[in-house]
Formats: C-alpha cells, structure tokens, sequence
C-alpha cells in the first residue's frame, strides 16, 4: 500500500458497513417506487370506461374514490395504503414474495421467490392481483358471464386485510357481487365475464390462506355476469353466514358427514322408497328459508317454516323430539349454511346421525338435472331464479295458476316478493297484497324512535322487526313463525335490501304445491311443513 493511501474499505468497516446500509437503502427505495407506480397504476379505470364510470376526468377509483389528477391518486395511496405498498415492495407478504403471478409470469412487484415458511394455521395473505394487459376490455368486462358462488372455512387472523384484498381484487376484475369476510373464513357470490370469473379463480386457488383448502370443484357457477347485481359489496363480518350464534360457540369444525351428489341422490332415493311404505327414520332436512323451497325444493322434504337462518337454531331448539333418533339428510343452495346448521344440530345430542350435501343444490343440479330436486332454485341476486328442469310448483298469488318468477312488490315502500302472473300483472295485480294494492305503506315509529315497517296482510302474522336494529337470538327465540290454516291464499314473502351471499330475506306463510294443483300445508304446531311427492292431483290422497 502506497504511502498516505485510503486503506480499502473492507467488508468490516465502518465505512463498507455504511456503504453497504446506503445500498440496501436505496434498494427498498426504489423497490418502494417501483411498488407505488403499480399500486397506482392498478388503480387506473380503462379508458373504455371512463365516461359511464363518471365521466372523462375520472381516471383512479380507489377505497370507493374517484380522482382525477395524479397528485390526487398519489396522495391517497401515501396516506391509507403505506402498508400494502411495503409489502408489495418486498417488506411483507405481497406480491415481491409471492413469486410467480396467477398467469405464470413475474409477479408485478419483482420476481422474488415464494418462501416456503408459511404456518400452516394461518398463512400470510398475498396481495397479488392478475395481470390482464393481455386480456382486451371488451373480454374483461363483456355482459356475457356468469356468477361465482363459493365460501371457504379456515382461520383468518387478520379478515380486515383480506377483505381489502378481496376489494381490490373484485374491482380490478370488473367483478360485482357480495363478499363476506370474518374470522372463521370468506363467503361470496360474484359476478362477471367468463375471462374474469376465470381469473379470479385462480387467484383464489393461488391465494397461500387457501392453500389446500379450496379447490376447483368448490366453486358453484351459473349463466349471468356482472349485471346480476347492482354493485360491488365486500364487508367484514362475525360470522360468513348469519346463524346469530358465536363462531366460537358453534363451531363449523363439528359439521355433519359430507356427502356427494351420488351419495346424497342415492339416500334421498332409498328414503322416498321407505317413506311410500311408512318406515322411513329419515328426515330430509331443506335448511333453506321457505320463500326459497316454496319455488323448488327436493320431493319429500321437510322444510322449516323460517325467513331466516337466524330463525334455525330456535327452530331446532324447539323441534328436538322430531329429530331424536332419527337420521337427518340436510341440503341448503351451496352447502354453507348446512356447515354450521349441522354443527348446531349435532350439539343437541339427539340424532343418529346427521348427513349434509356437498356443494348444495347447485352441484347436485350439476349431476342430476332430473332427479329429486324439482322447481327453480332460489338465488339472492337479481335473477332471484335459476332453472335445470321445467318443473313449476308455485302457484300465482291472485289466480292461482303455476308461476314461479318473483317480482318486488310494487308499492313504493314495500321490499316483499310476490308471485304474480303476466295476466294479472296486466289487471294491475303487482302488489303483495290488498294493503299494498291500495296504498303506499306507511313509516311508524315507536316511542323509543326506532323505525319500524307498517305491517301488510303479507307480514301480520310475523314479529315486527326493527329496521336499525336485529333481533338477539334471545327475542327469536320467542318468535318462531307457525303456518297459518289457509286454503285459499298465498302469502308472498318479503326480500331484505341487503341480503349477502346465500343468506336470508323475511318470509311469509307455507305451501305444497303438486305439478297440477296447489294444496297448502298445514301447521302441525311446530313450525315447519312437509313438502310431499309431487304427484298429478289425481293421484293424491
């Protein structure tokens, strides 16, 4: 070394050791700003769709926000969104660690690989979201579609981010629909083009908090698209479908036997064998609310007269002699509600056994579009409806022939469904009731200041329910609906405002309908009725 010559600096020094802090410094920098311009840039709405999105200025959508200038876009992501930007730039489970992209190639933050030291009881949850730059607009956000329906239980130690991934990931797809999101799993129903659908599968698939859980056939699809639904709805929740009762109480971890399509279609057909003969110990078990079995249902069905699923546990509570050493095959549209309605049921220590569908209706349908299940089946989006044979099996709630389609009732006020057929919706007929035929429903309140709806002939034998606030279990438990004796009347049931994914709306009275004939059942006092065979009217006892 020459004389008066800097020393190197060594990998030891203070000086390398500063070098060495600035370089990693820069690199988180630039990693940051590399992670910023695509957050931003994700944020973008397509040029396509920029004047019926709110016209030409709009040019980010972000947390429900429109802007129209960068600085804006930029100061609002610095503001409410460091913390996906650091993880995304590599400084938590983002998209940098996520490795490979649901399309195969680099991820859009780096091309890190994935580590593999995810924990198993609750692994981190990745922000990736799919690159469509090769995918034209048209594709991603064509009318012609279809509608995702799908849940998954697991452990989500932090639902909030989630549900922000899941809003993100939604609008980046031109997806609408609802998404419920709590600490015990994710439940929704989404709706868009079949590109789009597509996509947002694979994410799902490829998201690590799903990870041997969820799986190609777990998800339920059905001709629609984005316009099935009036928006886009992602919401933190207690419980992914709402028993009313503590996740932690009634656990989905204690479900019923699972059993296939072929399994189930095997067992409903030895119990309708029996049944015929009277020696059945089987209860075939619709968990379903009965403004949905009303319009299709599986023959031979028990169906609880609830508008709820929050009504379930009380129905059970106070149906257990009709349970006791029985075996019970349970159904509902997906199978999430049968995962804690089996749960609930098995707590009660007095069945043999208790069985449930897997995938529900919808993917027994897939695989039997004649057999036992017979009518529409109820959906709670905008088709209210879906079909796999020609069956009707309800009836017009003014003149009494077969008609299955839902409308809303007209009166201004009211949200109840009704069942009116074209030829009385030219006489006018487009009410649920006389009541609402006649006038526009009223808003009352009590002396306490809660609102309440002004009941109509439709919800006069039900609880008034307060609109602001739910009923406890405690006060449902008092409320158990009982079908009236009717025999020539429908009642229409009623549709909440804001029913999430496989859940549930206000009822009305029960029926049995024949293919030929409308007959109505009977209350035998416990709160439920039977739907029998469905048989020509000739051949009925």
């Amino acid at each position: 070394m020459v004389p008066g010559e800097a020393a190197p600096a060594g990998p030891g020094s203070p000086r390398g050791s500063a070098e060495g802090a600035a370089a990693g410094r820069k690199q988180r920098a630039a990693a940051r700003r590399k992670a910023f311009s695509l957050f931003v840039k994700a944020k973008e709405v397509p040029a396509a769709s920029r004047c019926p999105g709110g016209g030409e200025g709009v040019r980010w959508r972000c947390c429900w926000q429109a802007f129209e200038e960068l600085p804006g876009i930029h100061r609002h992501v610095a503001l409410h969104h460091s913390g996906d930007i650091g993880r995304q730039a590599g400084l938590g489970a983002g998209p940098a660690e996520a490795g490979d992209s649901p399309e195969g190639g680099p991820g859009p933050a780096g091309s890190a690989a994935r580590p593999s030291g995810h924990s198993c009881s609750s692994p981190e949850i990745s922000w990736a979201l799919p690159d469509t730059s090769h995918v034209s607009q048209d594709d991603l956000t064509s009318q012609v579609g279809e509608v995702l329906l799908y849940y998954c239980y697991c452990e989500v130690r932090d639902p909030e981010k989630l549900c922000a991934w899941q809003k993100a990931l939604c609008q980046h797809l031109h997806l609408t629909g609802k998404v419920r999101v709590a600490s015990e799993g994710i439940n929704g129903t989404v709706g868009g083009s079949k590109v789009a659908t597509s996509l947002y599968i694979k994410v799902m698939l490829s998201q690590p908090l799903f990870k041997n859980i969820l799986c190609q056939e777990d998800f339920k699809s059905s001709a629609g698209g984005a316009h099935c639904f009036p928006d886009l709805r992602v919401g933190v929740f207690k419980e992914i479908v709402p028993m009313g009762i503590d996740p932690k109480i009634v656990s989905y971890k204690e479900t019923g036997i699972h059993l296939s399509p072929q399994e189930f279609h095997r067992e409903v057909e030895q119990y309708l064998s029996q049944a015929t003969q009277g020696q059945s110990d089987t209860i075939l078990l619709d968990c379903r609310n009965f403004y949905e079995s009303k319009i299709g249902h599986f023959q031979g069905c028990l169906a609880p007269d609830i508008r709820k699923f929050s009504y379930f546990p009380s129905y059970v509570d106070e149906n257990l002699e009709l349970f006791k050493d029985k075996r019970v095959l349970m159904y509902c549209t997906g199978g999430i509600r049968c995962e804690r309605g089996s749960a609930y049921l098995r707590s009660k220590a007095v069945c043999r056994e208790v069985y449930q569908l897997k995938g529900g209706i919808h993917k027994y349908l897939e695989e039997f579009p004649d057999g036992f299940y017979r009518g529409k089946l109820f959906v709670f989006d905008d088709r209210y409806a879906i079909c796999s044979n020609e069956d009707i099996i309800s009836a017009c709630r003014y003149c009494g022939v077969l008609w299955d389609q839902y409308k809303l009732c007209s009166s201004q006020h009211c949200r109840q469904l009704v069942l009116t057929c074209p030829s009385c919706c030219n006489k006018g007929l487009t009410a649920c009731c006389p009541v609402c035929q006649e006038k526009a429903l009223k808003v009352t309140s009590r002396a306490s200041g809660q609102t309440l709806k002004e009941e109509c002939e439709c919800t006069r034998r039900r609880p008034r329910e307060v609109l602001e606030d739910k009923l406890s279990l405690h006060e449902l438990k008092d409320c158990t609906l009982k079908p009236p004796q009717i025999k020539n009347e429908v009642k229409e049931p009623k549709l909440a405002s804001t029913c999430g994914p496989e859940t549930e709306a206000p009822a009305a009275n029960s029926q049995r309908v024949s293919s030929t004939s409308v007959e109505f059942g009977s209350s035998s006092g416990t709160g439920l009725y039977c739907v029998g065979l469905i048989t020509p009217a000739s051949e009925k006892q």
